[in-house]
Order: C-alpha cells, then structure tokens, then sequence
C-alpha cells in the first residue's frame, strides 16, 4: 500500500490527466482503506470543479516550460 503523501500526490496529477494507469490503481486502493485520503480526494476534485466554473486557467505549456527550468537551474 502506498503512503498519504504518495497518494495526494497521485490524486493532484490525476486531476490533471498525468497520472499512470498503475498510480491510478495504487490511489483506487489506498482511498479504499483511508477514509483521510478520500475526503482529501473529493475535497480536491471538487476544487477543480469550482476552478472550471470559475473559469481560472493555469500557465500555459511554454510558462510551465520556462518554470521547471529555472527550478533545475537552482542549487
């Protein structure tokens, strides 16, 4: 099984469409026995629903480019 931690983060790239098919099988199976992982997960995707209707939009692929550069670069 995997951790917490672990799974919030697997739950935050499924929300964005970059989880793998086996990270979302390991997230199925923990939220089954973590009931804290599955109220973060609904809490989560009911965020990102607000976030839609709200119409607010993330940084585009270049700006998320030039981000993750610049993070590498740094020591």
């Amino acid at each position: 099984m995997i951790s917490c931690d672990k799974a919030a983060i697997i739950c935050n790239k499924t929300q964005y469409g970059e989880a793998s098919f086996m990270d979302k099988l390991k997230l199925r199976f923990h939220l089954l026995m973590c009931k804290t992982c599955s109220a973060f997960t609904k809490k989560n995707t009911e965020f990102t629903t607000l976030c839609e209707k709200a119409n607010l939009h993330s940084l585009s692929e270049q700006e998320k480019l030039k981000m993750k550069e610049q993070l590498q670069r740094k020591p």
